[in-house]
C-alpha cells in the first residue's frame, strides 16, 4: 500500500502569541501517537541569506539584538521599519523566501516524517507590508499562489498588551497594526485563527483539529479533565 502523505502544519502570529509552547505540545502529542514529526524554523532553515541579513538589520537599523523578556525589555528594529526602500527590498527577499518554501515544502516527502511542523511560514513575512496599498495585496495573492497551502496553517491570535508584556521588542501601536496584518493575511490565505484563550483551551482546539485530519483519538489524556471544547470562534477564515 502507498504511504500516506506528509501532513504539513505552520503556526504563526505576532511575536509573544504563544507559538512556541504550542507547537512543543502538539510535537509531544503527534509523538506519543508514534508519528515521526520534524520541525522546521522559518528564519533559520527556510529563509535566503538569514545571517547576512540579520547583521545588515543590525548593521543599518540599529536595533536590539536577541529575544525581549519581561525582565530583559529590548528594542527591535527591523520588521517595524517601513521606508519604501526597505518595502522595496523586501518584496525582492520575501519572492526569494518564497521560492525557498516551495522547495522546502514540497520536498516534505522525501523527509523520515509523517508530520512537518513550521515554525512560522511566508504568512509572517506578508504580515510586514503595508497591505493599503493594492499593488502589494497582489503581491501578496502572488506569494500565497507560489507557495504550498498547509493542511493547517495556525494563527496563533493574541491580545497586543498581553504579547508585549511577555516580550517586550517592538511598540505596542506597531504589534497592533501587527496583529491587524496577521488577521487580514489569514482571510486572504485560508488560515485556522485560534483566538485569545487559556494555553489549555488553545492546546485542545488544535488537538481535535489535528486529530480529525490524522484520523487520531481526541482523548488525549495528558490534559485536565475539566477543560472543555473552546468557543466556535476560533475557526478558519478564508477568501
Amino acid at each position: 500500500m502507498p504511504s500516506e502523505p506528509v501532513k504539513i502544519f505552520s503556526f504563526s502570529g505576532i511575536d509573544g502569541a504563544g507559538k512556541s509552547t504550542q507547537i512543543e505540545e502538539l510535537i509531544q502529542y503527534l509523538e506519543g501517537l508514534g508519528l515521526r514529526v520534524r520541525i522546521f524554523t522559518f528564519w533559520d532553515d527556510v529563509v535566503v541569506l538569514s545571517g547576512l541579513r540579520e547583521r545588515m538589520s543590525l548593521s543599518v537599523f540599529r536595533g536590539d539584538r536577541g529575544v525581549g523578556s519581561p525582565d530583559r525589555p529590548i528594542v527591535r528594529r527591523d520588521k517595524n521599519v517601513t521606508s519604501p526602500f526597505v518595502i522595496a527590498f523586501r518584496l525582492m527577499l520575501y519572492g526569494l523566501d518564497a521560492l525557498s518554501l516551495s522547495k522546502t515544502a514540497y520536498g516534505a516527502g522525501n523527509n523520515d516524517a509523517d508530520v512537518i511542523i513550521f515554525d512560522r511560514y511566508i504568512y509572517d513575512e506578508l504580515a510586514n507590508l503595508p497591505l493599503k496599498y493594492r499593488l502589494i495585496r497582489f503581491y501578496v495573492r502572488f506569494l500565497l499562489a507560489l507557495t504550498p497551502k498547509p493542511d493547517f496553517g495556525f494563527l496563533v491570535d493574541a491580545d497586543p498588551e498581553a504579547a508585549c508584556a511577555r516580550k517586550p521588542e517592538y511598540p505596542l501601536e506597531f504589534v497592533r497594526c501587527n496583529r491587524d496584518a496577521y488577521l487580514r493575511i489569514a482571510r486572504v490565505a485560508g488560515m485556522t485563527v485560534l483566538p485569545p484563550s487559556e494555553i489549555s483551551q488553545t492546546q485542545l482546539r488544535i488537538r481535535s483539529l489535528v486529530s480529525s485530519l490524522i484520523g487520531a483519538q481526541k482523548d488525549s489524556a495528558t490534559l485536565p479533565l475539566e477543560c472543555s471544547a473552546p468557543a466556535e470562534s476560533a475557526q478558519s477564515t478564508s477568501s
